[in-house]
């Protein structure tokens, strides 16, 4: 039986925690196990792989020992395309100088408030990075997995299971994930109305040029947005570091 993957309680993520404190997503905490959470998004197809996985024979040595030097590769390679993403979200080209991969909408010059306060620049954006994440983190994966497979008979038995796993739910979270622009949307105009309602009795035009400024709400709004872009890598990277964290705790084992 393969190594099973580090517990995780999936309405306790970061990604969640951080879209329900920001009012857009409820979250009730589950009653059914993982198991049975799990099972409502694998459909029969799915069935005869993972059991086929689950019930591999382990009596085939690997080579290589566990502590392949695959592993610390993959480690380093998980800490260098976390550390680019995460830059990448955080240099935004608007809060600090120099060259940025996808640069943070801001209103224009002269735009109007209407125009200005139009959700669709930031949904772009975030799309931007979802699809810089999936480009850089899926062939991790796949890198990962295969050191795992070098290691030992779980951890390959473990590789195994995490592509199944993988093709298994791809298509429900992604499309999860698609839906993470659409909640912000709702922050987005929350913040929007909220401005404009502590504008009602001001004596001066809204300048949209001043929402970025410190205290703005757009400023606040892309503060927001980026702690969930960066939730949402976290996420993203968990069954990696999963895989690389059931490693460790193998050697730990045989020592």
């Amino acid at each position: 039986m393969a190594q099973g993957l580090p517990r995780t309680s999936f309405n306790r993520s970061s990604l969640v925690r951080t879209l329900a404190d920001l009012a857009v997503a409820e979250v009730a905490e589950s009653r059914q196990s993982f198991a049975e959470r799990l099972g409502q998004w694998l459909e029969f197809k799915d069935a005869l792989p993972l059991y086929s996985v689950l019930n591999a024979g382990a009596d085939t040595a690997i080579g290589h020992g566990v502590a392949s030097p695959q592993t610390a590769a993959i480690r380093e390679d998980l800490a260098r395309v976390r550390s680019t993403l995460a830059d990448s979200i955080v240099a935004d080209g608007v809060s600090g100088p120099g060259k940025v991969r996808i640069q943070l909408p801001t209103p224009s010059p002269g735009a109007s408030a209407d125009s200005a306060a139009e959700f669709a620049p930031y949904h772009r954006y975030y799309l931007a990075h979802q699809r810089d994440m999936t480009a850089s983190i899926g062939p991790l994966r796949v890198n990962a997995r295969a050191a795992l497979s070098a290691c030992s008979v779980s951890l390959k038995q473990l590789a195994a299971l995490d592509a199944v796993l993988e093709q298994a739910l791809q298509t429900r979270e992604r499309s999860l994930l698609a839906s993470v622009p659409a909640l912000l949307a709702k922050r987005f105009e929350k913040r929007y109305a909220d401005h404009l309602a502590a504008r009602v009795d001001a004596d001066t035009a809204d300048d949209p040029c001043q929402w970025m400024q410190p205290g703005g709400w757009l400023a606040v709004f892309c503060k927001e947005m980026q702690n969930v872009l960066l939730a949402e890598l976290d996420l993203r990277l968990q069954p990696i570091v999963g895989m690389i964290d059931a490693v460790g705790n193998e050697v730990a084992r045989e020592q």
